[in-house]
């Protein structure tokens, strides 16, 4: 996950996500607390309403996201997501139906000793 910025509304987000080549998905989604994950693709996050609580695995403190923020996910990133609600748009590096199942992965178990 790169730095948090900000964006003024959601037509610079759909001009952001398309100038990047990526594909555009307006989603609402539930509130929920997820166990840590990654995906297999490269995300533009564009939060449109409610906060969403990212923790990302080694990083000290959580990202807060609220209206008007937007980040850059890469694909790889172990992360977990905490929210009572949030809507976004969201830029796939694929497109939505090329998207492997499940879209939340397993982070591998470290076996070191």
């Amino acid at each position: 996950m790169q730095a948090i910025e900000s964006f003024q509304d959601e037509a610079q987000a759909y001009a952001e996500i398309e100038g990047r080549g990526f594909h555009a998905v307006a989603l609402d989604f539930p509130g929920e607390t997820n166990d840590f994950h990654w995906h297999d693709f490269d995300a533009m996050v564009y939060i449109t309403a409610g906060q969403l609580k990212v923790v990302v695995e080694g990083h000290e403190e959580p990202y807060i996201c609220t209206r008007g923020t937007k980040f850059n996910a890469a694909a790889g990133v172990v992360h977990r997501e905490e929210s009572e609600g949030y809507s976004a748009i969201i830029g796939l590096s694929v497109l939505p139906e090329n998207l492997t199942q499940p879209v939340n992965k397993t982070p591998p178990v470290d076996t070191a000793v």
